[in-house]
């Protein structure tokens, strides 16, 4: 099946076509000359209608197989609920999804209500400034704030000459409720003024629905609330382009003059019109739209041309220039999109190379970018003849990137094998499949050689072989009941050895579940070294190690999971247990009793044959007891299954032992029989507890395998993914049952801004609404107890195919590297709400900024041209802003801080060790915290969400000198390691508390600087002075008294200490590093806004950092048996 590839220039060959044989020019003549000498008209039409018909290629190219439709499915009604009233529907207070989510109550919050853009006065589309002026001249009502919280009604308008912003009714004088334009700083969209943050009108309104105006010398502030997000949009696009263009031409806004964009469109139209008609059909004229614009629909254009030609008097006649012209920017426009191009361009509707460059590197978070990269973007999305060679972005240019690969939200480094595969094998999840040979349920499905093909393909590294004796003394394969369809046992093996290391080089595991009599196990093991050859791993495990051997040590390995027969054994054959899921399922077939149960799992004596017992090497069947005994006598080579019913009680009552199990022992777990309609477990519920293989049945598609294929999605969908750290290092504190933050994870905030939807189609099989679709989308986190939660936009029932949402979501995530989330896009529908796309990505491969989102349908393919656009920004990550942590903007004092502290175990000389520590965890908590107060106070005072980052302060500060009335100077002197910022001659009180607030936050990042390398130390010398009683601790607890719980819970204390000591060792080394990162920005953005002291030595490229500025490097202790600490 082929991969999905993603879109890296603009749409098809049209675009490409278009720019060459087009350059558009003022001689209409000597465009439609040029586009001849390349090629003929009829090719270029031609050409439009097979871009039409092919589509767009599709997004999302992860390197991600789709799994194809094994059987018609209905949707699944994900959310489905009954809707007794219309006004449940409106604010999404129905039941939450079924099943998906668990324990994220806590982290639920009342839905905010906003409009789509089609709900604007008229159905407006705001595509041009000039609509925003006209809807501004117009006029509409918003609630005025006054600092004494109260809220008025006034009526604003913008007057006919665009020098005044006027309001009404008021008490003042009507030449006193006006604001002059040219006296306006700055237009702040949001809670970004202590008026609006206050705490009486915070939560009264959304922070889409609030905007403020900045004015006057002393920079006052006029606070306002809209309705609604898409009234906000137009009023602060409309106002700053009057702010940094209008202002030095008010009044010259003329729609009449044709722009880049009118001009390229007219070209195209002229190609179409080689006849110089003045008109063309509607066939041929929605033919070349829908080329332009795969995934929109005909019918949508087709009564754009019917509606505009019958506003005209013009209906059933050819389509004109203008007409065309219209139809085109009405259709290909999307608002939000030309809202954030007005946002970021200097002051025209195009962004320039300097222009890009900002948006690239502030919103996307792309470090390094150069003028030529910006360039390089333009020449690669850029429509138009003209804007390429002048170097610019329109609007169709600038919607191009956005829907590129570029911006695409997965991490392209995660396309590629990326993490650490020199680990053992145990510090892994593992892509698994189950009954990877049926093609539906355990009942009814039949076996196919191609289940195999499939599962390989989509990264699978686990497969089970459930093998049987067939006729002719030939091994078959099959399950349950499905005997009519076997396979024979070498077939499958040759289809193995075909697959196996096509999609990755890393070990595939074949789970052997052996019900063969002892001649046929000897035919097994034939086939087994005959047909796998090299591939087969034959080499004994090493006594002397401690763990697995890695999976980068054993590339290119098929390793056979199975029952042996013990290493001292001489005989030919030999009794094991049986106590796999094969015996299981084959004695709910068979009628068998629930005799010789043990730990819930069947167990059976069978005969096993020296020949296939060989071949089992690394992953040795044995039977689970308990995990005391495992830890006592279980060797690491040996490996047990769990029935999921047994793994979720052992989740349940021993979350922590079960954790540090895994640690050094794989572990796998299997559905239920009880499952016959081969319905999937939720993985996470035991990733959570570190256990390596879930296996899953890849012919049911759904939730469960869209978590499954999603997470393994971050290595290079190489079937291997590195557990957190947290679950790796043997002495570590981590509960699988966690619900609340973690010691020594650094917890982030994610904040997701759903802006849009694009080309959502009707869900398959659903009729009941004709065409119409009226989508609403969940957001979900999955992960520990702790982080799962879900999210829900507004039902958008005007323009569903194409959606404005423009809704903000947080979610608090405690264990980011165990962490997905999931986009569920549903249509809201009275007899059951349908599915029409999802896509689930893990947390650490998210970019931040302004990215799209591909859609999958229920079966993984992804569909085309389908997508949400959102906005993503990270505690901690560069770009999208860095969200701040929930209530940090409170800014705790030291009383109210809450500080880390380590537990008692009962054990004297431990407990001293772990006291004399308490010092320096306050110390180190005092240094992050009051660098992190010390910046939001001065991002908050710049009139910046905490979420903004130091280029974006100090370009703020440059645009108020820029736009002052008076001569303001401000410089940055960047020739000392802590650059100062320095006020020449008088400055309003507002600019004077900014510099407060800079210098304040420049001395609490040099004492974190210079004082962090003194508190690391403590910490890690503490760490390892506790890590050398580890050997010892148990009989030194037994010596003091403590036996039974009492010493498992000294246990549990110290490897919580431990873990506290490195975590909070390592947040204060990245803290020091993110203060090392804001004096570079401080530099970088000081020179390009020209705020530069004279004289200054430094250049961006070679700041002048601080002497202690070198990073800290984390110590790896080395224990007693002489294994690192990773």
């Amino acid at each position: 099946m082929a991969e999905p590839q993603a879109s890296e220039s603009v749409a098809g060959p049209l675009y490409e076509l278009v720019s060459e044989a087009t350059t558009p020019t003022r001689d209409a003549a000597e465009a439609v000359s040029a586009a001849a000498a390349a090629l003929s008209i009829s090719d270029t039409y031609q050409t439009y209608l097979d871009v039409s018909a092919a589509g767009h290629p599709v997004y999302g190219a992860e390197g991600v197989y789709s799994n194809g439709r094994y059987r018609e499915h209905s949707s699944p009604r994900i959310g489905t609920r009954n809707r007794d009233s219309s006004a449940e529907r409106c604010t999404g207070t129905g039941n939450p999804p079924c099943g998906i989510m668990k324990d994220g109550s806590k982290q639920r919050q009342a839905r905010k209500k906003t409009v789509s853009f089609s709900s604007m006065p008229s159905d407006r589309k705001m595509n041009s400034t000039a609509a925003c002026m006209a809807f501004m001249m117009e006029g509409c009502e918003m609630k005025k704030v006054r600092s004494n919280s109260r809220m008025y009604n006034r009526y604003f308008l913008l007057d006919p000459d665009m020098r005044w912003l006027r309001w009404e009714p008021s008490k003042k004088d009507s030449e006193k409720a006006k604001l002059e334009i040219k006296s306006i700083k700055e237009v702040r969209l949001g809670k970004k003024t202590p008026v609006l943050r206050s705490n009486g009108l915070s939560d009264q309104f959304p922070d889409e629905c609030a905007f403020s105006i900045i004015y006057g010398d002393n920079y006052e502030s006029l606070d306002l609330v809209a309705s609604t997000a898409d009234v906000v949009s137009t009023w602060v696009m409309g106002l700053r382009y009057l702010v940094s263009y209008g202002r030095h031409m008010v009044g010259v806004v003329e729609p009449s003059q044709p722009s880049v964009r009118t001009s390229w469109i007219g070209s195209v139209f002229e190609l179409a019109d080689p006849e110089r008609q003045g008109h063309i059909d509607l066939f041929r004229a929605t033919q070349i739209i829908k080329g332009l614009n795969p995934g929109m629909r005909e019918s949508r254009i087709e009564l754009k041309f019917k509606e505009l030609q019958k506003a005209k008097d013009c209906y059933g006649e050819g389509i004109d220039l203008d007409t065309f012209v219209e139809a085109y920017c009405e259709l290909c426009t999307r608002p939000e999109i030309f809202f954030l191009l007005v946002q970021f361009s200097s002051n025209k509707e195009y962004l320039d190379s300097k222009d890009l460059m900002l948006f690239v590197e502030v919103e996307q978070g792309v470090e390094g970018v150069l003028e030529e990269m910006c360039r390089e973007i333009v020449r690669k999305y850029e429509p138009s003849a003209e804007g390429r060679n002048n170097g610019y972005l329109s609007i169709d240019g600038f919607t191009h990137y956005l829907l590129s690969s570029e911006c695409h939200i997965f991490d392209p480094q995660h396309k590629h094998v990326c993490q650490d595969m020199t680990q053992p094998l145990s510090h892994y999840y593992i892509n698994s499949s189950h009954n990877a040979s049926l093609l539906e349920d355990h009942y009814w499905g039949s076996s196919d050689l191609s289940s195999y093909v499939r599962a390989l393909r989509m990264g699978c590294r686990s497969l089970e072989v459930v093998v049987w004796d067939g006729a002719d003394c030939e091994p078959v394969v099959y399950v349950g009941s499905s005997v009519a369809s076997q396979l024979a046992f070498c077939k499958v093996l040759d289809v193995i050895n075909q697959y196996a290391f096509e999609s990755s080089e890393y070990p595939l595991i074949l789970c052997l579940v052996t019900h063969c009599s002892v001649p046929q196990q000897r035919v097994m093991a034939q086939h087994l070294k005959k047909i796998l050859g090299d591939k087969l791993h034959i080499e004994p495990p090493n006594m002397e190690d401690h763990y697995l051997p890695s999976p980068e040590k054993l590339k290119g390995k098929i390793l056979i999971k199975g029952k042996s027969l013990p290493s001292d054994s001489q005989d030919s054959e030999g009794e094991v247990t049986d106590e796999e899921e094969g015996f299981e399922m084959s004695r709910r077939m068979m009628g068998g009793d629930d005799k010789d149960q043990l730990n819930g799992i069947g167990c059976k004596r069978l005969r096993l044959c020296k020949e296939l017992s060989d071949l089992v090497t690394l992953c040795k069947s044995v039977q689970f007891r308990d995990f005391e005994t495992s830890k006592q006598e279980q060797k690491h080579w040996e490996i047990c299954s769990f029935n999921e019913v047994d793994a979720n009680r052992f989740a349940n009552e021993f979350p922590e032992d079960f954790v540090s199990y895994n640690k050094r022992f794989l572990s796998r777990v299997y559905p239920t029989p009880m499952r016959i309609d081969a319905s999937n477990m939720n993985p996470q519920d035991f990733w959570k507890c570190g256990c390596q293989i879930v296996a899953m049945n890849y012919q049911t598609p759904g939730l469960m395998m869209d978590l499954n294929l999603g997470w393994f999605r971050q290595n290079g969908n190489c079937g291997y993914v590195l557990r957190p750290a947290i679950m790796r290092e043997e002495v570590s504190y981590f509960s699988a049952n966690a619900r609340d933050s973690l010691p020594g994870v650094s917890a982030q905030l994610l904040h997701i801004k759903v802006i849009s939807g694009q080309n959502l189609p009707k869900p398959r099989g659903s009729a009941a609404k004709g065409d119409v679709v009226e989508p609403y989308i969940y957001v979900e986190i999955h992960g520990i107890p702790a982080d799962c939660a879900e999210q829900r936009t507004k039902t958008v029932s005007q323009n569903g195919d194409n959606p404005i949402f423009d809704e903000s979501f947080e979610f608090q995530i405690n264990l980011p590297e165990l962490a997905a989330l999931r986009f569920v896009v549903l249509d809201d529908d009275y007899i059951g709400d349908e599915f029409i796309g999802q896509y689930t990505i893990p947390f650490e491969c998210l970019l931040p900024g302004y990215r799209h989102v591909p859609l999958q349908s229920l079966t993984g393919e992804f569909l085309p041209n389908t997508t949400l656009f959102v906005h993503v920004a990270i505690t901690n990550r560069r770009g999208g802003g860095k969200a701040h942590k929930r209530g940090l903007s409170v800014r705790k004092g030291r009383k109210a801080r809450e500080y880390t502290s380590t537990k008692t175990t009962g054990i004297k000389v431990v407990d001293e060790l772990f006291r004399a520590s308490t010092q320096p965890l306050r110390e180190a908590t005092d240094l992050r915290e009051n660098v992190q107060n010390a910046m939001v106070s001065f991002k908050e005072l710049c009139g910046l969400t905490p979420a903004a980052n130091m280029k974006q302060c100090i370009l703020t500060v440059s645009s108020w000198l820029m736009n002052s009335e008076r001569v303001l100077r401000v410089t940055v002197d960047l020739s000392e390691a802590y650059p100062t910022m320095e006020a020449h001659g008088p400055i309003p009180e507002l600019l004077r508390k900014v510099l407060t607030a800079y210098d304040t936050m420049i001395q609490t990042s040099r004492t974190l600087i210079e004082s962090a390398d003194g508190v690391y130390s403590k910490l890690t010398q503490a760490q390892r002075a506790g890590l050398d009683f580890h050997e010892d601790l148990h009989r030194i607890g037994a010596r003091e008294g403590l036996k039974g719980r009492k010493l498992q819970k000294a246990m549990e204390s110290y490897a919580w200490n431990i873990t506290v000591l490195k975590g909070q060792a390592d947040l204060l080394k990245h803290a020091k590093g993110e203060a090392v990162d804001t004096l570079r920005q401080i530099h970088c953005a000081a020179h390009s806004c020209g705020l530069a002291k004279n004289g200054a030595s430094t250049s961006p490229a070679s700041p002048l950092l601080p002497p202690h500025a070198r990073p800290l490097h984390t110590i790896h202790e080395t224990e007693p048996d002489n294994t690192t600490l990773h």
